[in-house]
C-alpha cells in the first residue's frame, strides 16, 4: 500500500474539499447505489450498547435543574468525580484538583476544538507562522480547530512504519519552535494504536521545553481487550504542565447523545481555557451533569460493554485472520484494513456497498493528502465494530465473501 515518507511532516492550506465531512463525503460517494443486501452501517463510531440503566432515574431526580443556567466549568459534583476517577484509573503524580484543574465539556468535540482558540492565546507568539501538529490520519475536529485559531495545521504522517502514531524523532527544531499545540489521540482513531508512557513522556518533555500544549484526545481508553491505555497525565509531573487530556461519556459509557466529557490538567491553561469557554462555548445543563457525575462513579456497566467489544474483535480475529494486514487493535472499536490490493479504498467501499450492503469509511477521508502527494489513510477503510455481536459478525463475513469474490476473478 501507499504511505507517507514518516520523516516529513504535512502542511497544507487546507483544501476545502478535505475540511468537509467524511461522512457526508461518504453519503455522496455511495448515492448513486442501493445497498445489495440488509444495510448493516459500521462507517459510524457511535456505539450501540445499551446505556447504564441506572442513568434514567439521577436525570428524573435532577429536572428541576433544567431551569438555570449550569455554571461553565461544570457543578462542583461532576469535577470531584472526575478527578475521583483520574485518581482510580490512572497512576497520576497527584490527585487533579476538581476546582482548578478540570471543566466540563459539551463531549470532547467542543472541547477539542476550542482547546486551539485557547492554546493559541495560552502559548503566545511564536517563532514563526504558529503551527498546530496533528496525527495523520486524524479526527476532522482537529483541522477544523486549527482553522478556528488562525493556526497552520501540520500533518504528521501515522503509518504502519511509524505504529500508526506521529515520529516524534522526526520534529525538527523550527516547526517545534513555532507550535502553538499538538493533538495526540490515544487509542487513535482510526487505527486504535495507543502511546506508550515513553512516548507520552516524550511528547511531555518537548512541550515543556518549546512552550507549546499537548491536546491529548483519550476519549476511546475505556475500550480496550487487554492492557489499560495510559494517559499523558500519567506523564508529565506533578503540575501537568502544558498537558491537558480529554474524555467524554460517549464511547466510555455508550452515551454519544448525552454530549458530556472533560478536559484536565495544566490550571493556568485550564484557568484561560475557562475564560474562553466561559463567553464563547455552550453551558452543559446541570442534570446532564448529574448523569455524568453517577457515570464516572460507576466501573460494572463499562466493563459489561468492554466485554462485548471483546466478543466482537474475537470474531474479527476468526473471520478476518490475517487477510487485508488486519491487527487486533490496542485500543478502540475500529478495525483499519488494508484494501490497496482490491481497487483502493474508495472502490472497495462501494464494492462493500453493492454487494455485501456493509457501509464503511474510505480510509482516505480521515486523511489529508501530503506536500509528497501521499494520503496515508488511502488504500484503507475504517470499520466500526459498534452493532451487536451477531450482526458484526455477519457484516465482516460478508465483507471477506465480497472482496475475495473479486480477489478470485482477479
Amino acid at each position: 500500500m501507499v504511505a507517507s515518507d514518516p520523516s516529513r511532516p504535512e502542511t497544507a492550506a487546507a483544501p476545502a474539499a478535505s475540511e468537509r465531512s467524511p461522512f457526508a463525503r461518504l453519503t455522496e460517494l455511495l448515492a448513486p447505489f442501493e445497498p445489495g443486501q440488509k444495510l448493516i452501517n459500521l462507517s459510524l463510531g457511535e456505539p450501540q450498547h445499551p446505556m447504564p440503566p441506572f442513568l434514567g432515574e439521577v436525570l428524573a431526580k435532577n429536572l428541576g435543574d433544567f431551569n438555570r443556567y449550569p455554571p461553565s466549568n461544570g457543578i462542583p459534583a461532576f469535577r470531584a468525580a472526575v478527578s475521583a476517577w483520574l485518581s482510580r484509573r490512572y497512576t497520576l503524580p497527584r490527585a487533579l484538583d476538581p476546582e482548578s484543574e478540570v471543566l466540563v465539556l459539551n463531549g470532547s468535540r467542543e472541547g477539542l476544538f476550542h482547546a486551539a482558540i485557547a492554546a493559541a492565546a495560552f502559548v503566545g507568539p511564536r517563532r514563526g507562522a504558529p503551527a498546530i501538529l496533528m496525527p495523520n490520519p486524524f479526527y476532522p475536529a482537529y483541522a477544523a480547530a486549527a482553522r478556528g485559531a488562525n493556526c497552520e495545521a501540520v500533518f504528521l504522517p501515522a503509518t504502519r512504519e511509524t505504529g500508526f502514531l506521529p515520529d516524534l524523532d522526526a520534529l525538527d527544531e523550527a516547526l517545534l519552535a513555532r507550535t502553538v499545540g499538538i493533538y495526540i489521540a490515544s487509542p487513535a482513531n482510526p487505527q486504535g494504536s495507543v502511546a506508550t508512557s515513553a512516548y507520552f513522556a516524550r511528547l511531555s518533555e518537548l512541550a515543556t521545553r518549546y512552550g507549546f500544549m499537548v491536546l491529548s484526545d483519550e476519549c476511546y481508553s475505556e475500550i480496550y481487550t487487554q492492557t489499560p491505555p495510559g494517559s499523558i497525565l500519567e506523564n508529565s509531573g506533578p503540575d501537568f504542565k502544558n498537558v491537558v487530556a480529554f474524555q467524554s461519556l460517549s464511547k466510555r459509557s455508550n452515551l454519544p447523545g448525552l454530549r458530556v466529557g472533560f478536559v484536565a490538567g495544566d490550571r493556568a491553561f485550564i484557568r484561560r481555557f475557562h475564560e474562553w469557554r466561559n463567553v464563547a462555548a455552550p453551558q452543559v445543563p446541570m442534570p446532564l451533569q448529574h448523569v455524568g457525575a453517577a457515570a464516572y462513579q460507576d466501573e460494572a456497566h463499562v466493563e459489561v460493554s468492554r466485554g462485548l467489544y471483546r466478543q466482537k474483535f474475537d470474531a474479527a480475529d476468526i473471520v478476518l485472520g490475517n487477510r487485508f494486514n488486519y491487527r487486533r487493535p490496542a485500543g478502540g472499536f475500529c478495525v483499519w484494513l488494508d484494501v490497496s490490493a482490491y481497487g483502493g479504498d474508495e472502490a472497495a467501499t462501494i464494492k462493500l456497498f453493492r454487494e455485501g450492503g456493509v457501509r464503511v469509511l474510505p480510509g482516505s477521508y480521515l486523511a489529508r493528502t501530503g506536500s509528497d502527494g501521499l494520503n496515508p489513510g488511502a488504500g484503507y477503510i475504517r470499520v466500526a465494530l459498534v452493532q451487536a455481536a451477531d450482526t458484526t459478525t455477519e457484516a465482516l463475513r460478508r465483507m471477506v465473501d465480497v472482496l475475495n469474490d473479486h480477489e478470485a476473478r482477479g
